[in-house]
Formats: C-alpha cells, sequence, structure tokens
C-alpha cells in the first residue's frame, strides 16, 4: 500500500493457506477464524468505507454498521475483520447472507431486526499512517489500543500464542459458530493479495448418496460436481452440497463410470418435483437460482440414487455442507439407505460471549 495514500481502497485482503493442523513451534499468534463476510473498513475524514474481499463496497448493505464504526473509530485508520450477524445461538450465516439484497426497504428492515457486528482481526492504518510493514505482533498491539474502549458490535478478536490453548478453541468454539483457527507469523508483514498466513478448519468425513451431477464449465464431456444427498428422519433424501475435487482426467472417467446411471433416472427421482425454493431454504433444487449464483449456469443431470461416496467435509450449515466437501472414495458396500443425517458429528454448543470475553 503506498504511503502516500493509505486511504486510498481498495485494498486486496491479506490471505491463508489451508493447513491440516496448528503449526508447532514459536512466533504465531492464533486467532479464531470468524464465519462471516471478510472486510476492511476504511475511516477518513469524509467518513467510512465498507470494502468486502472481492474489492466492491459493502456500505449500502450494513448501514447500521457503517454508523457505528464511524461513531467509534479514531479517524485515520484501516481494520481488517470479518462482518458478523450474531444469533441466539452463535454465528448465523444465513442471516448474514440475506442482508446482500437489492431493495433497499428489506436492507432497512434487516438492518433492525438482524443487525450485523464487526470483529476486527488486524490494523493496516493508524493516525492517518500505514503501518502495514510493521510486524503482526506490532500491528496486534496497536489495533488493541485502538479499539481499547470498543463497544459491541464492534470486536476485537482474541489472540493467543499458546498452541494448546488455540487447539482447544478449535474444538470448543466451533460450538458457537465459528470456522476453526487462524495461524499468523508474529514477525510477518501485511502482504495484501498473498497466502501468508494459515487456517486450520475442522475434517470430518460422511458417507453420502450421489444423486445428480453438473457438466464441467461448457463441456459436455466431463463431469464438473456430483450433487450429494442425505436421507432426513423421514426418509426424504435432501440436497445437503456439492463435491468437485477431480482431476480432468478423473472427471471423464466419472461421465463413463455414472452412464448407466443416467437411465430414467428422472422417473423416480427424489427431486423431480422440487420447485425453485427461496435462499436459505435447504431443501431447494440443486438447479434453483439465486441471487448467490452469479449468473451460472447451475442446471444438473439427475442420477439414480443407488451410488454411496465417502467425502471430507468442515461443518453443517443448517442442513448442508457450509463448503463445497472433497471426494475421497466411493463406497460399494455402503447402502444409500444408510447415508443419514444421525451420521454426521454433532457439535456441542458453546456461548458467544465466552469468546468475545477470551479477547
Amino acid at each position: 500500500m503506498p504511503a502516500a495514500q493509505p486511504f486510498s481502497a481498495p485494498i486486496e485482503p491479506m490471505l491463508a493457506k489451508i493447513a491440516d493442523e496448528l503449526p508447532t513451534g514459536d512466533g504465531f499468534l492464533f486467532e479464531p477464524k470468524w464465519d462471516g463476510f471478510r472486510a476492511l473498513v476504511f475511516r477518513d475524514a469524509d467518513g467510512v468505507v465498507i470494502q468486502s474481499r472481492d474489492l466492491k463496497p459493502l456500505n449500502r448493505y450494513f448501514p447500521e454498521l457503517e454508523k457505528v464504526l464511524a461513531e467509534q473509530l479514531p479517524k485515520g485508520c484501516i481494520l481488517d475483520g470479518e462482518i458478523v450477524v450474531v444469533g441466539p445461538r452463535g454465528l448465523d450465516f444465513d442471516a448474514l447472507q440475506q442482508r446482500i439484497h437489492p431493495a433497499a426497504s428489506r436492507i432497512s428492515r434487516l438492518a433492525k431486526e438482524t443487525p450485523a457486528g464487526f470483529v476486527a482481526f488486524d490494523l493496516l492504518a493508524a493516525g492517518g499512517k500505514p503501518i502495514t510493514e510493521l510486524p503482526q505482533q506490532e500491528r496486534r498491539v496497536r489495533l488493541e489500543r485502538l479499539l481499547g474502549q470498543a463497544r459491541p458490535p464492534l470486536y476485537l478478536t482474541p489472540v493467543t500464542t499458546d498452541r494448546a490453548q488455540a487447539q482447544d478453541w478449535l474444538q470448543r468454539f466451533e460450538g458457537a459458530g465459528l470456522d476453526g483457527v487462524v495461524a499468523k507469523p508474529a514477525n510477518a508483514t501485511y502482504q495484501p493479495g498473498k497466502r501468508a498466513m494459515f487456517k486450520i478448519k475442522h475434517a470430518r468425513t460422511a458417507d453420502c448418496v450421489v444423486a445428480g451431477f453438473r457438466w464441467y464449465k461448457d463441456t459436455q464431456d466431463a463431469v464438473g460436481s456430483l450433487l450429494l444427498g442425505l436421507y432426513n428422519e423421514s426418509g426424504v433424501l435432501q440436497h445437503v452440497g456439492v463435491t468437485s475435487s477431480f482431476t480432468m482426467a478423473m472427471r471423464r472417467q466419472l461421465l463413463e463410470e455414472l452412464a448407466p446411471l443416467r437411465e430414467n433416472a428422472m422417473a423416480d427421482h427424489p427431486w423431480r418435483d422440487w420447485a425453485q425454493a427461496s435462499v436459505g431454504d435447504v431443501d431447494r433444487m440443486p438447479g434453483a437460482k439465486s441471487r448467490w449464483s452469479g449468473g451460472k449456469d447451475l442446471s444438473w443431470e439427475p442420477l439414480r440414487p443407488e451410488r454411496v461416496c465417502e467425502v471430507k467435509y468442515d461443518h453443517l450449515q443448517g442442513e448442508r455442507f457450509r463448503h463445497a466437501t472433497t471426494f475421497l472414495r466411493w463406497r460399494p458396500d455402503k447402502p444409500p439407505q444408510d447415508c443419514r443425517y444421525d451420521q454426521l458429528e454433532v457439535t456441542s454448543p458453546f456461548e458467544l460471549a465466552q469468546v468475545f470475553r477470551a479477547a
């Protein structure tokens, strides 16, 4: 970030690469990984600019947050953090998604019903001067100093240098809706757009029914992703997510391998009668359009739900996998009817207030 223009938005946020476990040794700051919208906040003499991870302005969607940040932040600072919505059971990502809406009247209503908060975890400028070249641990000290009198819904994320405590956070904080732990090299500078830190997320496996697929990009000679299902208590097959971690060779092999399951697949398919439903409906058809699809073609091809695969996932959001899963293997020994929600690990609830108190 040029020293002459410390408030020149947009600025790419520093990113993280996935790690299987917390790094060992000294020299790391560990923080909870918040499940929200990544955002940079610019507080200058003219007000506040809230910038998304993809460099777009977010002010119009969070007017209540813009007001809070303008009131509490001193002029001349840039914060990196996460926009969150706090619900009765912890972080509520579904409610947060609803805040991105084209209608001003809807935004105004939701700003009152599900107000957003901001969790700060880095400082890029203070007193009108950029500090991105300072080491992470020094930026943390200055962030604590700047937010010493912060009041909700502005929060300071907890931090620890103790790996054992971070491991404890990884297990317990999930019950409040958090997404894992981030490990930051203590002596590292802020590096916009670079994967200069590590994120450690929960890793679990599940056996799922393969009930359909999408084509790979604009072709029709390779599988892009497999559509996954789990049976609920009523015996209804729910669409829970996708898996798409395949090489190009495997994508073509899958198309040939799954060809027999395409024959008469829609005749008795459990998803054949689904109508397009609103965003957030866990029963929505896999190809339903939404404002999150970005105009992408989400059409899908049905498969007779006779095959089972094992996938790796991080956690559920409602009744669906929060992120795309990783394909591990086929399970020819597993009957599709045995792929139920009750196989999934249940997370113990944890009070979100205790997470904030850890700061």
